[in-house]
């Protein structure tokens, strides 16, 4: 170990994670880095067996402790977790991510040479079965996120937000921490409130992070649906936010609903579906190009589960903050 080298601290929210919280805890572990390095989990009430196996990851390697996140909340798990922690750079890390052992290396290399508050890269999402490599696809596309550059990819430079994020301890002393309130879409309003107080989000294409979709159609929609609603709050929040990137879901699901009700009185707005369909369809099949057939046919499920579970939510918004 190399104490010259900033310490670093790894915190991770986890719930219901026994499935992946092994293998990401690995990952923290595994890193390449010579300096001090620390992983404090925050352990919301999972039913599960997440506890269980958090415990025995604790008992293996002092350099894993846990507290308790009683609400189960992701901000108030990372606030606790930071708040627990010691070392001047923080590294969030999500349950469903995996970091590559070169992660923490790059990361803190790249804060040094920016000068920035926080730095990320690439959500590199990467399924198992089918349906998890079907979703895989459509978050790596612009068809299915858009063109932010933590999912598509791009060049370094400044960004509005980047995925997990590499902070310096002092940054985030200075805007208060995590905002509670925002049970989805905390980072991007932290990474707002980051720009807005003069500091530098910084991407870079170098970090990539293994990540596991979601793996039933179900549990897809509901977190995106809960992405939808939370980007809403913060649009409410934060009016210089507004985006066509994020006002394009409601409005295909508006047009879609629209054209089918007056279908029966007007059947040219079949148009609308018809045509959203084909372009879900054709696209899915463009962005899924070497998947085997049956991964290629579940990609247009994916995609329009996530534009019009995102919709939904943004319609039907109630969330306020303040």
């Amino acid at each position: 170990m190399n104490a010259d080298l900033p310490g670093v601290s790894c915190v991770m929210p986890v719930l219901n994670e026994a499935r992946h919280l092994r293998e990401a805890v690995h990952g923290v572990l595994a890193q390449d880095y010579e300096g001090p390095v620390e992983l404090v989990l925050a352990l919301g009430p999972s039913k599960d067996g997440t506890d269980q196996v958090a415990a025995e990851l604790a008992e293996q390697d002092p350099r894993v402790r846990f507290v308790h996140n009683p609400q189960g909340r992701t901000p108030v798990g990372l606030n606790l977790a930071i708040a627990a922690s010691r070392y001047g750079i923080v590294v969030r890390v999500d349950g469903h991510a995996v970091l590559p052992k070169e992660y923490v290396r790059v990361a803190v290399e790249t804060l040094q040479a920016t000068g920035a508050d926080n730095v990320g890269g690439i959500m590199a999402a990467e399924g198992v079965t089918d349906f998890e490599r079907a979703v895989a696809c459509a978050m790596r596309s612009k068809l299915g996120v858009g063109n932010a550059p933590f999912h598509t990819g791009g060049k370094a430079g400044p960004a509005p937000t980047v995925y997990l994020g590499v902070f310096r301890r002092e940054a985030l002393q200075r805007v208060g921490g995590y905002d509670e309130e925002f049970t989805r879409a905390q980072d991007w309003e932290m990474n707002h409130r980051l720009r807005e107080s003069g500091g530098l989000v910084w991407f870079t294409p170098d970090l990539q992070v293994s990540y596991r979709p979601r793996s039933s159609v179900k549990s897809l929609a509901r977190q995106y649906r809960d992405y939808g609603r939370w980007r809403r709050a913060v649009m409410r929040q934060h009016r210089d936010t507004v985006s066509l990137r994020y006002l394009a879901p409601p409005l295909a699901l508006l047009g879609c609903a629209v054209g089918l009700a007056l279908a029966p009185l007007r059947p040219w707005t079949l148009a609308v579906p018809a045509s959203y369909a084909g372009l879900v369809v054709g696209g899915g099949l463009v962005v899924s190009q070497g998947e085997p057939v049956r991964v290629r046919l579940r990609v247009p499920v994916a995609v329009a589960t996530m534009h019009m579970s995102w919709g939904w939510g943004f319609l039907t918004s109630r969330e306020r903050t303040g």
